[in-house]
């Protein structure tokens, strides 16, 4: 099996690479190095023959050629501008990458007859404050950042050339995803920024009062749900989650449990809460329990330890 991941030497991407290996898949890497990161791929990926091209996925004459070169059985979709508050400050940049690249990216599977499409989404970003908690895949959408209403956007192509053309393509929403390689200096979730507050020795800081929820994912479970995706012939959009509500306090609490030593130091700092983000996030993970038969098994515990241990 010819696999192409686009945004592949990203945090997640790069995981996904290493699984895909492991399999016995043929990888093709596609990623401007912009966010994401060679040593990510360095790491293995690479001696292990998987192949970087810095192509960027707003390049669509570039796109369509290489995807023609390497024709892939399966594309996975990883690549986007993720920044949010870049997403407010410039939507029409953020809709360039995550819309039309997408757009890209779709049309070049088209041209090359690539069987399948894994596309990787945001599920709390796109429910916005969503009245039903958890959240499944029929709640109405209302995003508060342009970055949500981008990944929506995105899905929605996706389900467009799947009923013009036929194309198989199915849109993962992930939860809060946290784990090994994610960058604890970039736009990164909570738990790896704070990870690197503990090592720092700092205070980390919450934005509002730190009860605000989110549905922590670990990376391993989420690649798990992107190998399951590829294999599958579900069309639609799918939760990736855990189902389980987290608050940004527990996160702190479960810090200084896992190095009691630096406790007294991680008192958080608060700050007032920045525009565009949401109180609660929870998914719904029902539909992949069902249709792909995937559960997250890491405990936020243990994922939280193997991220910890992974920070310089």
């Amino acid at each position: 099996m010819r696999a192409l991941v686009t945004g592949g030497a990203g945090f997640i991407g790069s995981n996904l690479v290493d699984a895909l290996l492991d399999q016995g898949a043929d990888v093709d890497v596609v990623d401007t190095l912009v966010t994401g990161r060679r040593s990510n791929l360095e790491a293995g990926a690479l001696d292990r023959g998987a192949r970087l091209h810095e192509v960027d996925i707003t390049d669509a004459p570039a796109l369509n050629a290489l995807v023609a070169d390497i024709a892939p059985d399966v594309i996975y979709h990883l690549a986007a501008q993720i920044d949010v508050r870049k997403s407010i400050e410039d939507p029409g940049f953020d809709a360039s990458v995550n819309v039309v690249g997408t757009i890209n990216v779709l049309e070049a599977a088209r041209l090359a007859g690539v069987g399948r499409v894994v596309n990787t989404s945001t599920g709390g970003a796109i429910y916005g404050d969503a009245d039903t908690i958890p959240s499944n895949e029929t709640t109405t959408p209302l995003p508060m950042a342009a970055y949500g209403q981008s990944k929506f956007c995105a899905e929605r192509y996706l389900g467009w050339y799947g009923r013009l053309y036929g194309q198989s393509n199915v849109t993962l929403r992930l939860g809060n995803v946290f784990g090994p390689r994610q960058d604890p200096m970039g736009e990164a979730g909570v738990i790896a920024i704070f990870c690197g507050k503990l090592r720092d020795g700092t205070h980390p800081t919450i934005y509002g009062d730190g009860t605000q929820t989110r549905d922590y994912v670990y990376v391993g479970d989420v690649v798990r749900a992107q190998l399951a995706a590829g294999q599958s012939s579900v069309t639609g959009e799918i939760n990736v989650g855990t189902g389980r509500e987290t608050s940004v306090l527990d996160i702190v609490e479960v810090m200084k449990e896992l190095e009691p030593e630096a406790a007294a130091a991680f008192d958080p700092a608060f700050e007032d809460a920045r525009l565009g983000e949401i109180e609660r996030s929870c998914l719904d993970v029902t539909r992949a329990r069902e249709e792909l038969g995937f559960e997250a098994q890491t405990t936020l515990r243990d994922g939280m330890r193997a991220t910890l241990e992974a920070t310089p």
